[in-house]
């Protein structure tokens, strides 16, 4: 309920589809780890799949989180949040780096959220150069976060793989 308030009228980037249904698919593509990993503290992940993109993309504050969802929650959003003031490839590292400091379940919920991401369609304004940009940033996040959920890493290594030959320029183009 916190995240689609916080949510409420955001659209997923390029579609008419509200922000919540990404949120959605982040969970959904998180549950098989919980599965692959009983030992994994479910309520973190969760929490943290629900809530990480509420730092970025709206105005609330960590604090809130904190408040809400206790600190471990708040420090795993914080290590999802891009930091807006770096430059989009230095904020991934930037962002990566914190994340690989958290439990693994934060690791997890990032390449969820790749999963979920680049299971889409790009936005029609994308380019095919962004797009294979964006599976290279992808093989990134596997390679650094990957160790975590081995289902997780074949799904998104899968994902990648498709989206680069989709989008992979030919002849010339």
């Amino acid at each position: 309920m916190f995240a689609a308030q916080k949510h409420l009228g955001q659209l997923y980037p390029g579609s008419e589809l509200p922000y919540l249904t990404h949120i959605g698919a982040v969970l959904l593509a998180l549950l098989p780890a919980l599965r692959e990993n009983p030992e994994m503290d479910a309520d973190l992940a969760i929490c943290c799949a629900l809530l990480h993109d509420t730092v970025e993309d709206t105005d609330t504050p960590l604090e809130e989180i904190a408040r809400h969802f206790g600190d471990a929650v708040a420090v795993g959003v914080a290590a999802l949040t891009k930091d807006k003031t770096k430059s989009k490839s230095d904020a991934m590292r930037d962002s990566l780096e914190r994340i690989e400091k958290q439990p693994q379940e934060i690791w997890r919920v990032k390449l969820a959220d790749r999963i979920a991401n680049i299971g889409n369609k790009p936005p029609p304004y994308w380019t095919r150069e962004k797009c294979l940009a964006y599976a290279e940033e992808g093989e990134m996040i596997l390679q650094t976060l990957g160790g975590a959920s081995d289902i997780l890493a074949r799904e998104l290594d899968w994902r990648v793989r498709e989206w680069k030959e989709r989008y992979a320029l030919k002849g010339g183009e």
